[in-house]
C-alpha cells in the first residue's frame, strides 16, 4: 500500500471506486481545497486502487466550538476505509501517521480530529494513537441522495487533540 496526495486525475478512479454524495466533502470539493492551499488530500492505493481517503484541514475544524477551544489546530477530515472488508488492517492507522508526519513537515506540532458519540471503534483507534478528548461539539454536513435532494446532519462529538512533539506520538521517533 502505498499513501499519496490526491492529484487531479485521480477524481475519476475516487469517483468510480468510492463514490460521494456529501456536498462539501466530495472528492472535487476536497481536491479544490487542496489546490487552494488549505488542505492535504491523501489516499491510500492498494493493488491500483483507491481504498480510503483522509483530508488534512490547515484551517482547522469549523465547528466554533472547536475553533475557540483548538484555534489553529489542523484537522483530520473525513477519514475512511473502503471497502468495508480492509477496515481493522492498518489502513486507517496510515493514513493517520501520514498526515502526523505532514503537520510535523509544515512545523505544526498539533493534530485533531472529530469523533462521532455513535462511532466507539474510531474512538478506540483515536485513543491508541494518542488523541485526547478536549471539547464537545455537533458536527454539521449535508449530503445529496440518489434524486439529488439535500440533507442536512447534526452529529454530537468530540474533538480530539494530539501532541505531535510527545514521545509516545504514533509517529515513528527513532534516538539520535
Amino acid at each position: 500500500m502505498r499513501i499519496d496526495v490526491c492529484r487531479a486525475e485521480d477524481i475519476a478512479a475516487l469517483e468510480r471506486f468510492m463514490p460521494s454524495h456529501s456536498v462539501d466533502g466530495s472528492h472535487g470539493a476536497r481536491f479544490a481545497r487542496q489546490e487552494a492551499g488549505d488542505s492535504s488530500y491523501l489516499i491510500p492505493w492498494l493493488d491500483g486502487l483507491p481504498v480510503g481517503h483522509a483530508e488534512v484541514r490547515w484551517t482547522g475544524c469549523e465547528a466554533p466550538e472547536v475553533r475557540a477551544a483548538q484555534p489553529g489546530c489542523p484537522e483530520l477530515n473525513g477519514l475512511f476505509v473502503w471497502p468495508a472488508s480492509l477496515r481493522s488492517r492498518g489502513i486507517g492507522t496510515a493514513l493517520v501517521r501520514a498526515a502526523e508526519e505532514r503537520a510535523v513537515a509544515r512545523g505544526t506540532w498539533l493534530m485533531g480530529l472529530g469523533v462521532g458519540d455513535d462511532n466507539p471503534q474510531a474512538a478506540r483507534l483515536y485513543a491508541r494513537l494518542g488523541y485526547r478528548p478536549t471539547v464537545s461539539y455537533v458536527d454539521r454536513w449535508a449530503y445529496l441522495d440518489v434524486d439529488i435532494v439535500r440533507h442536512v446532519c447534526a452529529d454530537p462529538c468530540v474533538f480530539l487533540v494530539k501532541d505531535l512533539t510527545l514521545p509516545s506520538s504514533s509517529l515513528d521517533v527513532k534516538p539520535a
